[in-house]
């Protein structure tokens, strides 16, 4: 039990050793990127929907 403690502290100290090691980024580089990946996500989406109708209608016509 001892002995799992023990390894148990000794890897989250590692962590915390590695955790300083971090190179974080700028908060203005978060945000910019932050905002792409939502407008890229929104784009696709709205494409993604409109292909959809188109065909969906396309579809209709071989359907009748």
């Amino acid at each position: 039990m001892n002995n799992t403690v023990e390894s148990i502290k000794t890897y989250f100290k590692g962590v915390k050793t590695e955790w300083g090691k971090v190179s974080w980024p700028e908060k203005r580089q978060v945000i910019f990127e932050t905002i792409s990946v939502i407008v890229i996500v929104f784009v696709f989406t709205v494409a993604i929907y409109f292909m959809d109708l188109i065909f969906k209608g396309l579809l209709s016509f071989i359907n009748k």
